[in-house]
């Protein structure tokens, strides 16, 4: 789990420039989702990191479907 944190940080750290405290605070955050996750039984080290890094983009805003052009329809 450990592995996959750091692995979605130092990619998530290359798509954003960030401080020290934003990337703090984003990694606290990630490190209870991906518990979450790892609770509930996702234990593919590769599905951690994709869940991860789509979590981060949707809270800082860098994915949203509206914006992209997804209606729904």
């Amino acid at each position: 789990m450990e592995a996959a944190i750091d692995r979605i940080m130092q990619t998530y750290d290359l798509l954003k420039n960030r401080s020290a405290a934003a990337s703090a605070e984003a990694r606290a955050k990630l490190t209870e989702y991906i518990t979450t996750l790892f609770e509930a039984g996702e234990k593919d080290p590769h599905r951690l990191t994709v869940c991860g890094l789509t979590y981060l983009r949707e809270l800082d805003g860098s994915n949203d479907p509206v914006k992209a052009g997804f209606t729904g329809l």
